[in-house]
C-alpha cells in the first residue's frame, strides 16, 4: 500500500508527535483539506488500515471533527469539519508547528553554512 505520506516522507507533525494511526489520519486530512474522501481513500492515503480507520472514524464523526459531505455512488465522502472551533485550532496548531520546525531547520542550516 503506497500512501501519500509514505511517498513524500513523514511530515513534520508525525515526526514531532508520533506516527500513530490517528495522527496519520489527521495529518492527511489537514494537508489535503480542500477535498472530501471516502473511507477507503483516507485509509490508502494516510497509510492506516481500513478496519482501524473505521473505528477511528466513528470517534472523529461522533466528536464532529470529521463530517459526511456527500455521497458518490455507494461511497460516503468525508472531510474535516472546518466549522468546528477545535478543528480550526488544531489546524492552526498543526501549521504553526510545521512552520516553526521548518524555520528552525533553515536557521540551523544558515548557522552551519556561515563560517565564524
Amino acid at each position: 500500500m503506497t500512501s501519500v505520506n509514505n511517498s513524500m516522507g513523514k511530515s513534520v507533525f508525525l515526526n514531532k508527535f508520533g506516527d500513530y494511526p490517528i495522527n496519520r489520519v489527521l495529518d492527511f486530512l489537514v494537508v489535503f483539506n480542500k477535498f472530501d474522501y471516502s473511507i477507503a481513500d483516507i485509509a490508502k492515503n494516510s497509510g492506516v488500515g481500513y478496519s482501524t480507520l473505521k473505528i477511528l472514524m466513528k470517534e472523529l464523526i461522533k466528536n464532529k471533527f470529521v463530517v459526511h459531505s456527500r455521497d458518490v455512488g455507494k461511497s460516503k465522502m468525508f472531510k474535516l469539519n472546518n466549522e468546528n472551533p477545535i478543528v480550526k485550532r488544531f489546524m492552526q496548531f498543526y501549521w504553526d508547528i510545521t512552520n516553526n520546525i521548518v524555520l528552525d531547520k533553515k536557521l540551523e542550516a544558515k548557522e552551519i553554512a556561515i563560517p565564524a
